[in-house]
């Protein structure tokens, strides 16, 4: 699928805008939304899990690369997509979930994690050094990133099964993943020095490291467009200020495209632009769950008025209860007034409540909601209010009125804008 993924975006170099989304999640209908999208849109299908979410330890969705391949596969496939649709990546790979130990043993980490992500068949490698590991300087230069690259490219290559080398993305100017957990009210672009330099540097380093070989696979290289999105607020992508970098990437003689992250929540002009300016692979993550979220929020409300109360859910009081009693997954990131603090746990554009849909009591009220209203009619009308795109497609009868097909399509919501932008 390496070749495909390739293939697919070489139009780039002759001028055709041609782009491709990720999506970043681990969800069962997050996936089978994509899954649905894309088999509407007769697209590849690119699904990546993060160096957190699944590792060889298992993540914090318990899932090594192998079992989310599978999972993948079993939701894609009732979604009638094909395997040979699909490109598995991953995202964020290095020390970065290891960050607190010494460089070495991080590292050691690391590469294991690379190795068993390649024996899994992962065709997109995202190899991420950039972060700092407990025994290092705040700032790695880019030589020592790359060469730590070169390390975890070495592991993938010795693991990955024969016809299925896979492509390469790499980048020192790598967004934390997840979203900022600050404000953000100004970002420039990655300047042309950097991005020159990055690319030049991590070139040199794998030949001398014996991977010339590899090199025309390394597909991508992560820069900063200038978007990202904070608790409250985006910020918009400006194509004049990435202008000098999109005229550097036309120039290049290397047949590589931009990778951009942090691009959730952007309006649907940014995604032509970013498309159409090389940026032909756009990540999208948390703007799923987000949106997940809120149809879940609505169906509740919906609960509410047709359900009694002593049979309802409580969905939206489970899981403040959970959150409040484990709060490691979001307490690092919202600070302040417990006021505030409360607002965003449902509210924020970071939306770690995505972190608490596996927990045993949310996932039960999750399906107690599901099945309260599948036991009912939901009035057309009522529908209108809370969920109004998902209503008009029932009216035309593109969707039927099964509160799981409500959420996924509303999760499709946020797919069709880039969808429509990457073609």
């Amino acid at each position: 699928m390496s070749f495909v993924l390739q293939r697919y975006l070489a139009p780039h170099r002759e001028g055709t805008a041609r782009g491709i989304y990720s999506v970043c999640s681990a969800h069962p209908w997050v996936i089978r939304a994509a899954a649905e999208q894309a088999a509407a849109d007769g697209s590849l299908l690119l699904v990546e899990a993060t160096s957190n979410q699944v590792n060889q330890f298992g993540g914090y969705t318990g899932m090594r690369p192998a079992d989310f391949r599978s999972f993948v596969l079993e939701h894609i496939t009732a979604a009638g997509v094909g395997a040979e649709r699909l490109i598995l990546g991953g995202d964020h790979l290095g020390p970065n979930p290891w960050r607190t130990l010494p460089a070495a043993q991080a590292m050691e980490r690391a590469v294991a994690m690379v190795a068993e992500y390649a024996r899994a068949g992962f065709g997109k490698i995202h190899l991420d050094a950039s972060m700092a590991c407990a025994d290092d300087p705040a700032c790695l230069s880019d030589e020592l990133v790359a060469e730590r690259a070169a390390t975890l490219c070495k592991a993938a290559e010795a693991s990955c099964e024969p016809n299925n080398d896979p492509v390469y993305v790499i980048g020192t100017e790598v967004p934390v993943p997840g979203g900022a957990t600050h404000s953000v009210d100004e970002l420039e672009a990655t300047s042309v020095e950097a991005a020159a330099y990055t690319l030049a540097v991590h070139k040199r380093v794998f030949t001398e490291q014996g991977l010339a070989e590899v090199w025309p696979r390394v597909t991508a290289l992560v820069v900063q467009p200038g978007v990202e999105f904070d608790h409250d607020s985006v910020l918009p992508y400006d194509r004049k200020k990435a202008s000098a970098l999109v005229r550097w990437l036309r120039t290049q003689p290397e047949r590589i495209v931009f990778e951009a992250h942090s691009t959730d929540y952007q309006l649907p002009r940014a995604y032509v632009e970013l498309v159409q300016d090389g940026f032909a692979i756009l990540k999208v993550g948390p703007a799923l769950t987000f949106a997940m979220r809120e149809a879940l929020e609505a169906l509740e409300d919906m609960e509410s008025r047709l359900i009694p109360e002593d049979d309802r859910s409580r969905l939206g009081h489970v899981i403040e209860e959970t959150m409040l009693r484990e709060p490691k997954d979001w307490i690092p990131y919202y600070t302040g007034a417990p006021a505030g603090q409360k607002l965003l746990r449902r509210y924020s554009y970071s939306d770690r409540v995505r972190y608490y849909w596996h927990r045993p009591e949310v996932a039960v009220a999750v399906e107690r909601l599901v099945s309260n209203l599948s036991k009912v009619k939901i009035p057309e009308s009522m529908l209108s209010r809370y969920l109004p795109e998902q209503y008009l497609r029932l009216r035309m009868g593109e969707i039927n009125g099964d509160p799981t097909a409500l959420i996924v399509d509303k999760i499709r919501d946020v797919l069709r804008v880039y969808a429509a932008a990457c073609r």
